[in-house]
C-alpha cells in the first residue's frame, strides 16, 4: 500500500475538480478507507445546503459592552469568548498574509478544498498508518468554527468538532459550496474573527489587544506571524510563558513561509528572526466586578442591568437564553445613570456612613415620566472579595458566614432576588392614592383615636406613634403626621385589597411567602397592616412607584439603560404582545391612576416634608419638616419606620426626580437601627435632591382640582 498513494491521489484529483462526489472521495484520501464506508448515505445534500446558507449570514459570538452615560466610556464587558468583529479593511495586511502562510498557503488558488493538500495529507497519513495531517483549508476550518459557534445544543457542538470522517466530508462539501457564495476576502475576514488564539482571545481583535495592546490594523509582520502561529496550538505556542522557545520557533516558521510566498523579503525575515517576541499583555474586563475602581459604586447599577436583562423576553424565552445573548450578542449598552445625580447620591450616602457598619444605607433615584434609574448608591464596596468582611450579624447564619460589609455584590438596592426591607409608613401612599382615585377627596375627615380597633380586620387594634396624633384629621394632616389609625380607618372604607392591587400596578412585587399569601386575592381584603408597611420592598421599587405619582399617575417600568444597540449599530427592537415593534431601551409607561388623583396625593405628600400644600393644611407639624429647607424647592415625600425601628425610610420627590433611601441590616432584619439613625434616609434623600438639581430652575407641582380637594 505504501508504494501506491501518490498514483492513487493523482487519479482521484481530477474527480475532485470535476465535482464528482467530492466530499466522499477526499475523505477517503484523507482517512483510512474503512472509516468512510457508508458515509455517502449519511450526508444529505439538502441539509448541507441549508447549513451552508446559514453560514453565509451567521456571525461569531461577540462581546457586549456596557458604557457610561456618555456612550463612549467603557465600564465593563460581558463575554464568554472575548471577541469584537473587525472588518478585513481594518486588519493589517501583515496579519492576512501571515495566517495564509501559516494555515493555507494555497488559499487563493483552491476553491474550498485543496487537492494538492489532500494528496500530501494522504501520503503522510499512509506513512503514519493513521491521521497525521487533515488537509484542512482555511475555508474548511472556518466552516468548522462557524458550525461550532452557531451550535445550539451539545449534540451540534459535538458534531462540529468530533474527529470523524463524516465531519470531514461535511466540512469539505460545505467549504466547496461556501466558496460559491462568499469571496476569499469575506471568508478570510470571518476566519480571522472566529479563530482562537489562546488566553480567551477569540478573533483577531481580541488577540491583538490581549497580546500586544493594539488594534489589528497596527500589527507588524513579527506580531502577525506570532499570532498566526498560535492558531495551530494556542497552548503549545503560547508566547506569554517564561520559555518562548516553542513560540519563537513557530513564529519563525510562519515568517519563512511568508518569505516563500513573496510577502516578505528574505533579508526582512532574517532580521525578524533575530528579534525576541515582545508582548504588551492586557486582560480585558469582564462582568460587573471588573468595573474600574473610579466607578466602583456603579457596579451595583451594572448588576441591576444584568438582572433587568435576564427578565426581558426580547432577549430569549428564559433566563439562560437571555444571559447567553448578553455574553455573545455583541450589544452596546448605555447606562441610564446621570453622573451628576450619581455623584450626589454617593456623596450623601457613601461618604457619611462607614462601610464597616452592618447597617446598609442606600439610595435609588428614578426619573418621573421615563422610569430611568439615575442613581444607585449604597455604603458598600462592590467587590467579590469577602476575605476582609466580618461575621454575619445574623445569629442563625453560622460561624462561617461572612457579613455583607464592607464588600458585597448582593443587590441591596433592588432589582435582584433579595426581598428588600419593611418600608413602614411609606406604604400609606398606596391606600391614599387608591382612595383618591376612587373619588374620595383630600378633605375626608376622621376623628382618629390613639388606638383603633378594626372589626373589618378581625379586631386588629393598631395605635399611633404618639398621643399628639389624636384628633380630627384629613388626608393632608394624617399623611404629614403619619397617623396610623386614620389610614386603617380609610382602608376599611376603600378595601385593603385596592391598595395592594394599586401597589402592584406601581411596580411592587411580593418576594416572601408571607407577603405573597397576604397579597393573594383570598387574603388581601383582610390585610389591614398593609398600610403600615409590614411588607418588604426595595428602594428601587419605592423610588419608581413614587416617581409615577410625580408624573401625574403615569407609571413607567424601572429601566437601567438609555440605549441598547445591536452589533451593526441599529437600536435593539422587540415586538409587543399587540405586534408593535419597539426599542427595548425606550420607556414603557402606562396611566395607573388619573392625573388629578396623583396631583392630590402629591399635595398631601408635601406635608411630611415641611412644604406647603397648594390646597390644604398640614395640621401644624410633620415627620420630616427639614426636607423642604434642605432641598430648596417644592418637594413631597413620606417617612417610614418599622417596629422598634428595625429599618427606617424616606421617599421624596420633586417634579424632576424621585428618590428612596433606607437604612437596615440586610443580614439580620431584627437588628434594629434605632431611632437615632432614623434621620439618615431623610438626610440622604433631601441632600441628594438638592445637589442633583443644583443650577436647575425649580418646577412647581400642579395643584389638584376642586373635586379632589372636596
Amino acid at each position: 500500500m505504501s508504494n501506491r498513494p501518490l498514483a492513487s491521489a493523482g487519479r482521484l484529483v481530477p474527480l475532485l475538480r470535476a465535482g464528482l462526489i467530492a466530499g466522499i472521495v477526499v475523505a477517503a484520501l484523507a482517512y483510512p478507507v474503512a472509516a468512510a464506508t457508508g458515509i455517502g448515505a449519511k450526508v444529505t445534500a439538502h441539509a448541507l445546503e441549508h447549513k451552508t446558507k446559514i453560514l453565509t449570514t451567521a456571525l461569531p459570538a461577540e462581546t457586549s459592552y456596557l458604557y457610561a452615560p456618555d456612550g463612549k466610556t467603557v465600564l465593563t464587558m460581558f463575554y464568554e469568548e472575548y471577541r469584537q468583529y473587525t472588518k478585513i479593511a481594518d486588519i493589517s495586511p501583515n496579519m492576512q498574509q501571515a495566517i495564509v502562510a501559516a494555515e493555507d498557503n494555497r488559499f487563493y488558488q483552491h476553491r474550498g478544498v485543496d487537492p494538492k493538500g489532500v494528496a500530501r495529507a494522504f501520503v503522510a497519513n499512509a506513512q503514519a498508518s493513521g491521521v497525521s495531517q487533515g488537509a484542512s483549508t482555511l475555508t474548511m476550518q472556518y466552516v468548522r468554527m462557524a458550525l461550532r459557534d452557531s451550535a445550539t445544543t451539545p449534540k451540534e457542538v459535538q458534531e462540529a468538532t468530533q474527529q470523524t470522517s463524516l465531519r470531514k466530508v461535511r466540512e469539505m462539501r460545505m467549504a466547496l459550496d461556501l466558496e460559491k457564495e462568499l469571496s476569499k476576502e469575506q471568508i478570510l475576514e470571518r476566519y480571522l474573527n472566529s479563530a482562537y488564539f489562546g488566553h480567551r482571545a477569540y478573533g483577531i481583535y481580541a488577540a491583538s489587544e490581549i497580546f500586544f495592546s493594539k488594534t489589528p490594523k497596527d500589527l507588524t509582520p513579527i506580531e502577525a506571524a506570532t499570532l498566526a502561529g498560535l492558531v495551530k496550538s494556542p497552548s503549545e505556542y503560547d508566547p506569554a510563558t517564561s520559555d518562548q522557545k516553542d513560540a519563537t520557533g513557530r513564529r519563525n516558521y510562519v515568517l519563512d513561509r511568508m518569505a516563500q510566498l513573496g510577502y516578505l523579503s528574505p533579508d526582512a525575515v532574517a532580521k525578524a528572526k533575530t528579534e525576541r517576541i515582545k508582548l504588551t499583555l492586557s486582560y480585558p474586563s469582564n462582568d460587573c466586578a471588573a468595573v474600574p475602581d473610579k466607578w466602583n459604586s456603579w457596579g451595583f447599577a451594572c448588576d441591576y442591568v444584568k438582572n433587568w436583562w435576564s427578565a426581558q423576553p426580547a432577549f430569549g424565552e428564559n433566563r439562560l437564553e437571555r444571559m447567553d445573548k448578553l455574553r455573545r450578542g455583541g450589544y452596546r449598552i448605555v447606562l441610564s445613570l446621570d453622573p451628576k445625580v450619581q455623584e450626589a447620591a454617593e456623596k450623601n450616602v457613601g461618604s457619611k456612613e462607614s462601610t464597616g457598619s452592618p447597617f446598609a444605607n442606600g439610595i435609588v433615584v428614578s426619573e418621573p415620566g421615563t422610569g430611568r434609574v439615575k442613581a444607585m448608591a449604597v455604603n458598600r464596596t462592590y467587590s467579590l472579595d469577602l476575605s476582609q468582611n466580618g461575621q454575619s450579624s445574623n445569629p442563625e447564619a453560622g460561624p462561617n458566614v461572612k457579613a455583607n460589609y464592607p464588600n458585597t455584590v448582593a443587590p441591596l438596592l433592588g432589582g435582584g432576588t433579595l426581598p428588600g426591607y419593611q418600608a413602614g409608613s411609606t406604604f400609606k401612599m398606596f391606600p391614599m392614592l387608591a382612595a383618591l382615585d376612587a373619588g374620595m377627596p383630600l378633605s375626608t375627615e376622621f376623628d382618629a383615636p390613639y388606638r383603633y380597633r378594626s372589626e373589618v380586620f378581625d379586631g386588629w387594634a393598631p395605635s399611633n406613634a404618639s398621643g399628639a396624633m389624636t384628633g380630627r384629621q384629613t388626608m393632608w394632616s394624617a399623611f404629614g403626621k403619619s397617623v396610623n389609625t386614620y389610614w386603617v380607618w380609610l382602608e376599611e372604607r376603600i378595601g385593603a385589597d385596592r391598595g395592594v392591587r394599586l401597589a402592584e400596578q406601581l411596580g411592587l412585587r411580593w418576594r416572601t411567602d408571607v407577603d405573597r399569601e397576604q397579597a393573594s386575592p383570598a387574603k388581601a381584603k383582610k390585610w389591614g397592616s398593609f398600610t403600615l408597611g409590614v411588607s418588604d420592598a426595595t428602594p428601587l421599587e419605592m423610588a419608581n412607584a413614587y416617581a409615577a405619582i410625580a408624573a401625574d399617575g403615569r407609571y413607567c417600568e424601572a429601566i437601567p439603560v438609555q440605549a441598547i444597540y445591536n452589533r451593526d449599530g441599529t437600536p435593539t427592537m422587540y415586538r409587543t404582545a399587540s405586534g408593535i415593534e419597539r426599542e427595548v431601551a425606550k420607556p414603557r409607561c402606562r396611566q395607573v391612576v388619573n392625573a388629578d388623583a396623583a396631583r392630590a396625593a402629591t399635595d398631601a405628600a408635601r406635608c411630611p416634608t415641611g412644604d406647603t400644600p397648594a390646597r390644604g393644611s398640614c395640621g401644624g407639624w410633620s415627620t420630616a419638616d427639614s426636607v423642604r429647607g434642605t432641598v430648596g424647592r417644592p418637594v413631597a415625600g413620606k417617612t417610614g419606620t418599622t417596629d422598634s425601628t428595625r429599618s427606617a425610610w424616606f421617599v421624596g420627590y420633586t417634579p424632576e426626580l424621585a428618590a428612596a433611601s433606607f437604612i437596615s441590616d440586610p443580614d439580620n432584619p431584627f437588628n434594629a437601627v434605632g431611632d437615632g439613625q432614623s434621620q439618615i434616609p431623610i438626610r440622604a434623600v433631601s441632600e441628594t435632591l438638592r445637589d442633583a438639581l443644583k443650577g436647575t430652575p425649580p418646577r412647581q407641582f400642579t395643584p389638584p382640582s376642586d373635586t379632589m380637594v372636596g
